[in-house]
């Protein structure tokens, strides 16, 4: 992985669980991290903040926001290079302007005007799939250490992406890859009978073109184990199943059943609500790496 870690901030419980999560990567990395807080253009607009003072007020608190964090920052990772940048613009298109070149965006599961009740906000959605760099997205704090990345892979360009990713996060871990490689039963007549053996040997070849697909990356990534799971049915539960065990998710941004000019797919955006970790979602970057 190339570049800082930039994670997002405002204050709220799941920005410094993002806060922890990103500090604790840079830290396994030995990459710097850089905090951004993005302070919207038309916060001055609103009649109640033409009260004398409120501008000097909100700055201040934007500040505080920014120090705290950092403070937090290095509690966790003592001697971590750590920058803060106070931005001024939209929230998803000044994070994704920011993520260029960045090794991860982290990024809270809901922030300050979220609602309760929502599992993931309207920046982390609208940033997955769309920013250059993998987006990480924390619900809450994840103390328990499993060894374990999960990622979803399906041999499409996105899903690649995800893996190289993984292997990068699992090498920091000292940990494994668990690569779940999920399909579909085809639909069979209610009539038909004697299939059994067919399912099995449908089983079979699927397992096989899953080992075929994953061998060139145990042979590109020799020093960190992989294991896969060939699963018949959707990817999601599987996913969220095995995320109950893993300290990060995987997923591309679309795969093989991806709708084309949409950037994040039905299964990424089902495994951002249903994983008990966090989830990093990847595409391929411009440059093909």
């Amino acid at each position: 992985m190339a570049g800082q870690i930039v994670v997002a901030v405002d204050g709220s419980s799941p920005a410094t669980a993002a806060l922890e999560w990103a500090a604790d990567d840079a830290r396994r990395r030995g990459a710097a991290l850089k905090i951004v807080h993005v302070r919207e253009p038309w916060a001055h607009d609103y009649p109640f903040h033409a009260v004398e003072g409120f501008a000097q007020s909100y700055s201040e608190f934007c500040e505080g926001v920014l120090a705290a964090a950092a403070a937090r920052a290095q509690e966790i990772a003592p001697g971590l290079e750590v920058t803060t940048e106070l931005a001024e613009g939209t929230v998803i298109e000044t994070l994704r302007a920011g993520s260029s070149g960045a090794g991860a965006l982290v990024v809270g599961s809901r922030g300050l005007g979220g609602f309760s009740g929502l599992v993931l906000g309207s920046v982390g959605l609208g940033l997955a799939g769309h920013a250059e760099a993998p987006v990480v997205v924390v619900r809450k704090p994840h103390r328990d250490e499993y060894h374990e990345v999960v990622v979803g892979f399906d041999g499409s360009p996105h899903s690649e992406a995800a893996l190289e990713f993984a292997f990068e996060e699992a090498r920091a871990r000292h940990g494994r890859v668990h690569a779940v490689y999920a399909w579909e039963m085809p639909t069979f007549s209610p009539f038909a009978v004697g299939y059994g053996p067919v399912l099995e040997e449908m089983y079979e070849n699927e397992s096989r073109a899953a080992r075929l697909r994953l061998a060139p990356w145990r042979d590109k990534h020799p020093d960190v184990p992989l294991v896969e799971s060939s699963v018949c049915g959707h990817p999601v539960p599987a996913l969220a199943d095995a995320s109950l065990v893993a300290d990060l998710v995987v997923v591309g941004s679309r795969g093989l059943g991806g709708v084309r000019g949409a950037l994040i797919g039905s299964v990424s955006h089902a495994v951002l609500h249903r994983a008990h970790c966090p989830v990093a979602v990847v595409r391929p970057r411009e440059d093909g790496h």
